[in-house]
């Protein structure tokens, strides 16, 4: 099943990427399970080139906001400030099973970003399409 995403919302996820680097960024997917309307950024506790893990009360905030316009956090998105938007085994190993996504942002040193959206199933990740709104 492909998901929706608004141009803005990717445009935002990838100045955030570029905005942390060289370490990992995160942040939050609001919407629903076939669209994402906006994105939260958090925290990253960690302040990690290769991990994240996104600030509690920043997750709580970003449940809060979703509430408020009617929607959920239905994914969460980090960015690998090095390599291509291709789950890591540490990224395997801590993800949420089920409909909720995981975005990636790859983002070399004078790349372009990529981004790549997967959800995990049987342990393992499969690709998601994004459909690109205007």
């Amino acid at each position: 099943m492909s998901v929706a995403v608004r141009r803005s919302v990717l445009d935002d996820i990838e100045a955030h990427a570029r905005a942390e680097r060289p370490n990992e960024c995160c942040g939050l997917l609001v919407g629903r399970p076939d669209a994402i309307e906006s994105s939260y950024r958090a925290r990253n506790e960690l302040g990690s080139p290769t991990r994240y893990r996104v600030a509690a009360e920043d997750h709580f905030a970003a449940i809060r906001f979703a509430r408020r316009i009617g929607l959920d956090v239905v994914g969460a998105y980090h960015s690998h400030p090095c390599s291509a938007p291709t789950p890591s085994p540490t990224d395997v190993a801590e993800a949420t099973p089920g409909d909720f996504m995981h975005l990636i942002v790859g983002v070399g040193p004078g790349d372009e970003p990529a981004i790549q959206a997967w959800r995990l199933a049987g342990g393992n990740f499969v690709p998601v399409p994004l459909v690109t709104l205007w």
